[in-house]
């Protein structure tokens, strides 16, 4: 498999990048990481992890945001997020985990689990004609009300060999000469 080749390819699979908690609210547009890529800068160590191990988890789930990434044009590691009214929000990473920056995004920026229930919730009810009921909620009250599919059987009745009970008991069809 050639998406299997290079470093860490584990980071390509479609089950570590589905397996982020970070899902960026609306209103945030751009991401900036800042971080230098030495290995004698120890306080970088964090933002150059989260840079290799999450920004493709983060970029995966929030496929509307640009994120952007500069490399050794800074003393000290921060990320700083860009909102739609013009406004930054600074985030100093100096000697922090990739997974503590992850946190403190998805603590200040990041949808809550219960939006992103009910936005998942809502994406999948959202007009599926396969959804139906008027008891459960939803517009047809039957299937026979989508084009293409047979009358309701309350109304027009089934043919008697369509019918499994008559069929079960014995009866056939039988050709009229």
């Amino acid at each position: 498999m050639p998406f299997m080749k290079g470093i860490a390819p584990i980071r390509r699979t479609y089950k570590y990048l589905d397996n982020c908690g970070l899902v960026f609210k609306d209103r945030v547009k751009i991401m900036t990481v800042n971080f230098n890529e030495g290995e004698q800068q120890t306080h970088h160590t964090g933002a150059r992890d989260f840079v290799f191990w999450n920004l493709p988890q983060v970029q995966y789930k929030n496929p509307d945001i640009q994120i952007v990434t500069l490399k050794n044009m800074t003393p000290s590691p921060f990320i700083t997020c860009f909102l739609e009214d013009n406004t930054k929000v600074y985030f100093d990473v100096d000697s922090q985990s990739n997974k503590d920056i992850l946190d403190r995004l998805t603590r200040t920026l990041g949808k809550t689990k219960e939006t992103l229930a009910e936005e998942a919730l809502a994406l999948a009810e959202k007009n599926n004609p396969a959804n139906f009921g008027s008891k459960l909620g939803y517009a047809r009250h039957c299937i026979c009300s989508e084009p293409g599919q047979l009358p309701c059987p309350s109304i027009v009745p089934l043919p008697r060999h369509w019918r499994g009970k008559w069929y079960n008991q014995g009866h056939r069809w039988e050709a009229e000469d």
